[in-house]
């Protein structure tokens, strides 16, 4: 029987919307993944990977403080004077450069992407093996680990289990929703990619 494509059955006219429909949803969501990738970027990858695994760190979290950060600006400095990628405090970093590193590096140095980004996730590093749960560990990146142990020896702040069952702190509270946000998007974003570093403690790491 000769086929009438002028009038064709209406269950082919139905699979051809439906397998239009499927190529159009596939296309709209490999544009918003590439809309995504590009508002959340892994740049300094060599940077990153190098200190995640130095220090133990999912790189997923870092490019996530990164982002929160500076959004990716190493010249950014802000009004408290936290300089760099990773936002780092002046008195912050020479501890972590005279006292724990042991590099004695210049306080210039914080605006050096690799510097910034190795010293940055080392501290992430050392506020884990802290808390050691992420949320506690991203308040006192923001707000400071003397802030964060007063919450935690407060029953109105504290969670009874090492972690906090509310953060004061409306900056630090954002902060750290934002970060573990963008920490789920580049996983999801970039699962193939990241190296699957398992977190691990400071002192597993060979780092004083």
């Amino acid at each position: 029987m000769k086929f009438d494509w002028r009038n064709p059955p209406r269950a082919l006219i139905i699979a051809l919307i439906a397998a239009v429909a499927i190529g159009l949803g596939f296309l709209a969501d490999h544009l918003i993944t590439l809309a995504e990738r590009d508002a959340y970027p892994m740049e300094y990858a060599a940077h990153v990977s190098v200190s995640a695994e130095r220090f133990g760190m999912p790189e997923g979290l870092v490019y996530a403080v990164i982002k929160t950060e500076s959004n990716f600006n190493s010249a950014a400095v802000s009004d408290a004077g936290a300089v760099g990628l990773m936002q780092l405090m002046p008195d912050t970093f020479l501890w972590l450069t005279d006292d724990i590193l042991y590099e004695h590096l210049e306080p210039g140095m914080l605006y050096d992407p690799e510097s910034n980004i190795r010293y940055g996730t080392a501290y992430l590093a050392r506020l884990y093996d802290r808390y050691g749960n992420w949320q506690a560990a991203l308040a006192a990146y923001n707000a400071g680990p003397g802030t964060v142990d007063e919450w935690l020896e407060n029953p109105d702040y504290a969670d009874g289990e090492g972690g906090l069952r509310k953060i004061p702190y409306r900056e630090t509270r954002r902060f750290v929703d934002k970060v573990l946000d963008a920490w789920d998007l580049y996983e999801r974003l970039y699962e193939d990619e990241l190296n699957p570093t398992e977190t691990v403690a400071m002192s597993d790491t060979g780092t004083p």
